[in-house]
């Protein structure tokens, strides 16, 4: 158990001190029922990748889940109605075309304990075993960010919407898995920038 642990720990070290630029991420996004992910559903999930900072929109991917038992009252966040969802994919189908990029991309969120949280709930009950190398999460950076200048954060301040203002990146709608996911790439882009200073920058300095 202790070798383990051991051989995990330097894994993960290592992994951290590769350059954060050289990386490929790929950043994802769900549309969801509720907050619940063991009693609400994934509507959409919705990712697009980086490679070498680069955001490839032509490799990007947004499905709807056809297996959606209740909307409830979802739609009037995220505009998918019935009529959608029955021409969507099934949930397996999607998880197991997402999970094909897990051996070689850097997954990433804005509010990874949510979003995270649901897909592994629903790899585990789908049956689909996936093991990600790194997962980071915008919202976390941006957090670590803000107490390191000793600023005070409100309870808005953490949103995409709120981070995104801070770097001067455009407005976008919310709530549509594939804009949040390529606004997510953006800010994590901006945020690199900004944490590297033109130096060198490390996957440590984004956990």
């Amino acid at each position: 158990m202790v070798k383990r642990w051991l051989s995990q720990y330097l894994s993960r070290k290592k992994q951290l001190a590769k350059s954060a630029v050289a990386q490929r991420y790929i950043v994802i996004d769900l549309e969801l029922t509720g907050l619940d992910a063991k009693q609400h559903e994934i509507v959409s999930i919705a990712w697009v990748l980086i490679e070498r900072q680069c955001i490839k929109l032509s490799q990007a991917a947004h499905y709807i889940n056809k297996d959606v038992k209740q909307l409830a009252q979802s739609p009037v966040y995220h505009g998918i109605a019935q009529q959608d969802i029955a021409n969507g994919q099934s949930l397996q189908v999607i998880l197991n075309k997402l999970s094909t990029y897990f051996d070689d991309a850097i997954l990433v969120f804005h509010n990874a304990s949510l979003d995270w949280g649901f897909l592994k709930h629903a790899f585990k009950v789908q049956g689909i075993v996936v093991k990600p190398n790194l997962i980071l999460d915008t919202f976390l950076i941006e957090k670590k960010r803000l107490h390191q200048q000793g600023y005070e954060i409100a309870l808005d301040d953490l949103t995409l919407a709120a981070c995104r203002k801070r770097y001067q990146l455009p407005d976008y709608s919310n709530h549509h898995a594939l804009t949040d996911a390529t606004a997510t790439a953006e800010l994590l882009l901006a945020q690199c920038h900004q944490i590297a200073q033109g130096k060198n920058l490390k996957l440590v300095d984004l956990v």
